[in-house]
């Protein structure tokens, strides 16, 4: 029933999987100083991602076995993702990265789905959760297909830190978690009325819109605006 969300957002996830930061990933032309930036602000994400499961693991609505099973994922978040962040940091000389700014895109898509795990009904919780697992498979699998492409036509730069996070959304680990989440969302549609499912289908397609600003802020070294006093005019 999860694929009901997916089909209501297909015109966003079409446009996000051409994305241009993603398609420059995958052709090895994209600058290493925004593939910083987004390393930085996908680690902070993180950090409120895995804390987004552990609410839902405490929300009533979570059977014994999916509150455990969401724990997991809040681990799996916080030491096999953030392993590969941590790695590039180490790579980079980087320190300090848990003490960077969340920037305005960054503070946007997680300061929501804290909101509506902390606040809305379990199942809105599970679907505001899902793009991110779902969107970064697929075009992870998307890019390993362009990937291959663009090696038999001889037309690509390989950047070592680009193909090890492909490989690691492409992959069958990712794979497997991915479609045990689904599993899980699944089983709570199966038990929403139509209105719960509405509610699901906005959150998930507005974090589908947020995953896309995500890799916007990143292309665009988004940062905050310096506020300016305006002058008042005098009549």
């Amino acid at each position: 029933m999860a694929q009901r969300l997916w089909d209501g957002a297909a015109k966003e996830i079409a446009i996000t999987e051409k994305h241009e930061f993603l398609v420059a990933m995958v052709d090895g032309t994209l600058s290493l100083d925004r593939f910083r930036y987004y390393v930085v602000q996908d680690a902070l994400y993180l950090t409120d991602f895995a804390e987004c499961f552990r609410i839902l693991a405490r929300n009533g609505g979570a059977s014994v076995a999916d509150g455990q099973r969401l724990h997991a994922f809040a681990k799996g978040a916080e030491e096999d993702e953030k392993a590969l962040h941590n790695s590039f940091f180490r790579e980079w000389d980087v320190t300090g990265a848990e003490n960077a700014t969340a920037m305005p895109n960054t503070l946007l898509y997680t300061s929501y789905m804290l909101r509506v795990c902390s606040t809305r009904p379990y199942a809105e919780g599970l679907a505001v959760l899902l793009p991110c697992m779902w969107i970064y498979w697929h075009v992870g699998k998307c890019m390993l297909r362009l990937r291959e492409e663009l090696e038999k036509a001889g037309t690509r730069r390989a950047v070592p830190a680009f193909d090890a996070w492909i490989d690691l959304y492409a992959g069958e680990e990712f794979e497997k978690e991915v479609k045990d989440y689904i599993g899980m969302v699944d089983r709570a549609m199966e038990d929403a009325d139509e209105e719960t499912i509405k509610r699901m289908q906005e959150h998930f397609n507005m974090s589908c819109r947020l995953e896309h600003m995500f890799w916007d802020q990143a292309q665009l070294l988004m940062e905050w605006p310096e506020l300016k006093a305006s002058r008042s005019s005098s009549s």
